[in-house]
């Protein structure tokens, strides 16, 4: 009895964080306060044998949070270094020099400005890198005439196209899976293995922005030229960088993939180069202002995002350990056949968008909890469950933080940014979910 009373407590909860989330309630104060109603929940049956006691300082708050410091310098670094990219004036020059380059084609523009959008978003991370390249790209979209309903959906899918081998992103979506203890031993982590499933899944989406854009071709072509946003807040000159410097945002993948190099000193290796080529590291003044600029910069970008995460941890930690005496009762009702899961994900895939039960950083949080206390997934497996949809939520949802700005800075109403960029996921995610299949799990 006191089993069904708990199980309809934790569904009733659950059901209330997904109504708060999904009406943008801020997830840190919900993913805390569901840590205690859980918490509290579970303590309910201990006097009558169901489920163990525990140490719940210790076990839900203070070891999450002490386990969780490694990723979260990884973030700390590769926040960094996508400032690093702003302020040094190379993701400016790229964005100028590519649209140049393609102004007598607008659609061969757009497509470029999609291309090295990604491109530099493979390292670059946060709102604030988002608006500095967005002030620069937009304008020259409106003078070229791509309409906004194209334009802004274009960069919003190839700044999530990007997510994909951003080592930032990935390190917050492995967070959700920190401890699970796999049946067959595998964990969530960076490398190449990795790499060989992000890359592939970064080039389908891209295809299918690139589709998008061709299928837009005509409006494109006979589009009349517009303003966007106010002259006085754009870069006026193109940065002098030298060109060499271009290929600095791939470094910290390439390094990772050729050289098997941890993440931190790749990013802290491909900061230093773009320092010294940017002429910054000409006097030790001059050196020391952008370095701590930029990190001072950086850290405030993702502060409240740190936080938040260790929040997280404690709710993920709660959910293991509350649900793991719910798994013989879970197993019996959700189907263990992966490939039914996977095309369930995909068709019910914009379940993610508004912070739904598909998106980790909104209801799917509770839903991974549940999957991983029945303790009987591939771990890998259950990362593409729900990173998959999740990337909906980046690429072309309004809750997105840097997806908000685009549409109101272009003045675009947000059902028609949803009505265009929204199908181009949700038909690349059954590729990418493929591909996951194939190469990941």
């Amino acid at each position: 009895m006191i089993m069904w009373i708990m199980g309809i407590l934790l569904i009733a909860s659950f059901a209330c964080f997904v109504i708060y989330a999904m009406r943008g309630g801020n997830l840190t104060v919900g993913f805390f306060i569901l840590t205690i109603v859980w918490t509290l929940i579970y303590f309910m049956g201990v006097p009558f044998g169901v489920g163990e006691s525990f140490d719940v300082i210790e076990e839900t708050f203070a070891q999450p949070a002490l386990t969780y410091g490694p990723t979260i310098i990884q973030i700390i670094c590769g926040a960094w270094f996508g400032r690093v990219l702003v302020d040094t004036g190379i993701a400016a020059s790229i964005s100028y020099r590519t649209a140049k380059v393609g102004e007598k084609s607008p659609i061969l523009a757009t497509i470029a400005v999609a291309l090295v959008t990604c491109l530099i978003f493979t390292s670059a991370y946060g709102v604030g890198s988002a608006i500095a390249i967005g002030v620069i790209l937009f304008p020259i979209l409106g003078r070229l005439g791509v309409p906004k309903r194209v334009s802004v959906p274009v960069f919003t899918l190839s700044i999530g196209a990007a997510m994909w081998i951003n080592n930032v992103m990935f390190v917050q979506f492995a967070a959700f899976y920190q401890g699970y203890e796999s049946p067959d031993g595998q964990v969530i982590e960076w490398g190449n293995h990795y790499l060989s499933f992000g890359i592939p899944a970064m080039i389908v989406q891209m295809t299918g922005v690139i589709i998008f854009i061709l299928i837009n071709s005509k409006a494109i072509k006979n589009g009349t030229p517009y303003e966007v946003g106010d002259p006085a807040d754009r870069p006026t000159d193109i940065p002098d960088v030298p060109v060499w410097t271009y290929v600095l945002p791939v470094v910290p993948v390439a390094l990772s993939i050729l050289f098997q190099w941890d993440s931190v000193p790749a990013l802290f290796l491909a900061s230093i180069i773009a320092f010294l080529g940017t002429g910054y590291m000409k006097t030790y003044k001059g050196f020391v202002e952008i370095l701590n600029s930029t990190a001072k910069t950086a850290i405030g970008d993702i502060g409240s995002l740190i936080i938040m995460l260790l929040v997280l941890r404690f709710f993920q930690q709660t959910a293991v350990t509350v649900m793991a005496d719910f798994g013989p009762a879970l197993t019996s009702i959700v189907p263990n056949n992966e490939f039914i899961l996977a095309l369930a994900v995909c068709i019910l895939a914009p379940l993610a968008l508004f912070r739904g039960p598909l998106e980790l950083y909104g209801a799917g949080s509770a839903v991974i909890g549940i999957l991983m206390g029945m303790g009987v997934f591939n771990a890998w497996f259950l990362f593409a469950m729900l990173v998959v949809p999740s990337m909906t939520c980046i690429s072309a949802c309004v809750t997105q933080s840097w997806n908000m700005w685009a549409v109101n800075y272009n003045e675009l109403e947000p059902k028609t940014f949803l009505k265009n960029g929204v199908p181009v996921y949700w038909l690349c995610s059954f590729p990418i979910m493929g591909l996951a299949s194939l190469l990941l799990f």
